[in-house]
């Protein structure tokens, strides 16, 4: 199950249970379940994501992400992913530049990410 937050309306939280995301079509499925809440972000537990989704050259995390920037949804995969980080350069330098625009972060906690929602706001 996933829901919003009372004091954040606008961010959609994706349970932590469940099936591991996987496809492009489960980016699709949260999207509808994101702008049926009335969301304008989604924050992924990075535990959800199929493994392959930190290995670039799979090219998951481009299919995937993609659907959230075409339906101008906001997202944040939430959650330790040093170890993968640590074993590849081309990830530490998406991850980087993801982190420098507004589309699209990678952050360590639930925390970080209320951080950064109130930095971004007026």
């Amino acid at each position: 199950m996933s829901s919003s937050t009372p004091e954040r309306p606008d961010v959609f939280l994706v349970s932590a249970e469940g099936p591991l995301l996987a496809t492009a079509e489960d980016a699709v499925s949260l999207i509808g379940e994101a702008l049926s809440a009335g969301a304008s972000r989604v924050a992924i537990p990075a535990g959800r994501l199929e493994p392959a989704f930190l290995d670039l050259s799979s090219r998951l995390a481009g299919e995937f992400l993609q659907k959230f920037t075409n339906y101008r949804l906001r997202v944040a995969i939430v959650g330790d992913i040093s170890v993968a980080l640590a074993a590849s350069k081309p990830l530490q330098a998406f991850v980087a530049e993801s982190n420098r625009g507004e589309s699209v972060w990678f952050l360590p906690s639930h925390e970080a990410m209320q951080a950064r929602l109130s930095k971004a706001e007026p």
